[in-house]
């Protein structure tokens, strides 16, 4: 299983808002940003929120966004879980996953030490086999590399996986190599996420083995359910994967 991290398992939107507003007050234009009103912006990345806080000051400066960048990520890592909270049913699903002998690995595009940094506080590191972060490779999520790397450092195959994910880059990810794509339901977007048509809708983690075995229904005989996967494996699909390097 490949999970994204933030809107997917944490809701991170409050702390990643509060860091942006950090360096909105140190350029001297006060909070700019709102939770819950922006966390859709948040679930973009660090320069979308400066970009988008800048725009309501009336400021259109990418330099300025690339200067203000290294200082949101300072700010973010010195609260990096002051709000932050996992998902109701998150860490049970997890718990489920490993105890099925299933493969978790992360692949998010957080910079990969504030990752490693946020799963260690929430106390759910020791799930993933593996963490691919936005700078661990020379590519990222979506591209298939990136995937590829998260899923065979896990021990698992490309082919034989299943990624869930809270927004179009993790869709796109999915799509790359093959594989079904879950997205949540209560993310950042909410239902509107649906939008996207993805394999399956993730409405509370507590459906997710279920979902997970209805995507698999009527695939080849032999391919295990998610409450029978071989250690170090994941999630069976059986149709081979054409993308991966």
């Amino acid at each position: 299983m490949v999970f994204d991290l933030d809107g997917t398992l944490a809701d991170t939107g409050a702390d990643l808002l509060a860091a942006a507003n950090a360096c909105f007050r140190a350029m001297g234009h006060g909070d700019l940003l709102r939770h819950p009103d922006d966390a859709l912006i948040a679930f973009h990345g660090g320069r979308a929120m400066l970009k988008a806080g800048l725009a309501r000051a009336g400021v259109e400066d990418e330099a300025l966004v690339d200067a203000q960048f290294p200082r949101l990520l300072e700010a973010y890592a010195a609260a990096i879980d002051t709000h932050t909270v996992m998902y109701p049913g998150a860490v049970q699903a997890l718990e489920r996953l490993r105890a099925a002998g299933i493969a978790v690995t992360m692949l998010t595009n957080k910079p990969e030490g504030l990752a490693e940094a946020l799963c260690a506080r929430l106390g759910i590191r020791h799930h993933f086999a593996a963490l691919v972060g936005a700078d661990s490779l020379p590519v990222r999520k979506p591209e298939p590399a990136a995937y590829a790397a998260a899923v065979t450092r896990a021990g698992g195959t490309v082919g034989r996986s299943v990624i869930v994910g809270d927004t179009e880059t993790d869709l796109k990810a999915g799509r790359a190599v093959g594989a079904p794509v879950i997205l949540v339901a209560f993310g950042p977007e909410g239902p509107g996420i649906a939008r996207l048509a993805p394999d399956a809708l993730l409405h509370h983690f507590d459906d997710l083995p279920a979902l997970v075995d209805r995507l698999l229904d009527g695939r080849a005989a032999g391919q295990a359910s998610v409450t029978a996967v071989p250690e170090a494996e994941t999630i069976s699909i059986d149709s081979p994967d054409p993308t991966a390097p």
